[in-house]
């Protein structure tokens, strides 16, 4: 019921504007749902979509192989016995959460896996390794205080509950280059206050607002993808070999936001302020828009790089993405196998 009502407003909202869903679309969107519930993949770009559709696991749908949607193409399919449907997001957390929406919206769908490469935070683990946080937050959203102004002064609408100081803020001063010894000087930047989503659920009071920052994967996914951990993986690429086979790794957090981070002060600040591991540009956004349609949610994501370097391992994502890329979908199709069984 959720999904027909779903569809019905984006019928009437599509046909408001310049362009009407088919009824040929439509109707094929009715067969590919009487044939569900489908586990939903997502995935952000096509080099880490490759591995997946190139792998003996996933078969396409004789009949419908995929549904091209909104810019989207959804890929109808099997990966074992479970049905899936899986989409390319494209970059960033605006891109994700648009390809999140529709995929939810549009049909029936169980559950949600995400997969992809990432930065790393957390020097205790290795390119390689895919990491499944139990956590996740979008650190883009700020609160920018002005010069002058530091932690006892209230933010701007902070009183309205538009913002808040609960959650910390990052400090320019501590990493002007002169800095030294905890003696810093002023910076014009000042600080940064980071900010929770704003969020919907589907079981709220319209309009009422409700707010998150850590948003929980599902509890069964995460107690499941325990028992992932001894899959092999790659090590290797071509005679390029990484110093010990990756290896599987639940981890407490990973953060999402429009920022390639390859900056070690900065990465050094997301693992002390947020325990962070893995760093990536779209896995919260997916997670939030599963949250607030309670849809069970879990990310695997593959350490490609050591953010801003300093890895024993030189030229790091360059050479270790495909490798990364083909590690997260080894570890989404051994979790798939488990939900079967």
């Amino acid at each position: 019921m959720r999904v027909l009502l779903q569809l019905g407003f984006l019928v009437l909202f599509v046909g408001i504007g310049s362009a009407e869903i088919s009824h040929t679309t439509l109707r094929n969107i009715t067969t590919i749902n009487k044939n569900g519930p489908y586990l939903g993949i997502i995935v952000p770009n096509a080099f880490e979509m490759a591995p997946l559709l190139l792998s003996e696991s996933f078969v396409a749908d004789p009949k419908f192989p995929y549904l091209d949607f909104s810019g989207r193409r959804f890929r109808i399919g099997r990966v074992g016995n479970e049905k899936v449907i899986v989409v390319m997001t494209g970059l960033s957390m605006l891109n994700a959460g648009i390809a999140t929406e529709l995929l939810l919206s549009l049909f029936k769908v169980k559950g949600v896996l995400h997969h992809g490469i990432a930065g790393n935070a957390n020097p205790d683990l290795q390119i390689g390794d895919v990491t499944i946080p139990r956590f996740w937050a979008h650190t883009g959203l700020w609160s920018w205080q002005r010069y002058g102004e530091g932690p006892n002064d209230e933010l701007p609408l902070e009183s309205n509950g538009d913002y808040t100081r609960k959650i910390g803020y990052l400090r320019f001063a501590d990493y002007n280059n002169d800095t030294k010894a905890s003696n810093s000087s002023d910076n014009l930047l000042n600080n940064v206050w980071y900010q929770p989503e704003e969020i919907f659920p589907v079981d709220g009071t319209p309009e009422v607002r409700q707010h998150a920052f850590w948003v929980p994967v599902d509890e069964n996914y995460f107690a499941t993808a325990e028992r992932v951990k001894d899959i092999q993986l790659g090590r290797c690429v071509n005679t390029t070999c990484l110093p010990r086979r990756p290896v599987v790794a639940r981890v407490e957090s990973g953060i999402s936001a429009n920022v390639f981070v390859d900056n070690r002060a900065y990465r050094e600040f997301l693992r002390s302020k947020f325990n962070a591991t893995a760093i990536d540009m779209e896995s919260a956004a997916v997670a939030l828009v599963c949250h607030q349609q309670k849809i069970p949610f879990i990310a695997f994501r593959s350490l490609s790089d050591l953010a801003g370097g300093s890895s024993s391992v030189s030229n790091e994502a360059d050479v270790f993405s495909s490798l990364a890329a083909q590690n997260a979908v080894d570890v989404l199709i051994g979790f798939i196998a488990l939900l079967s069984s």
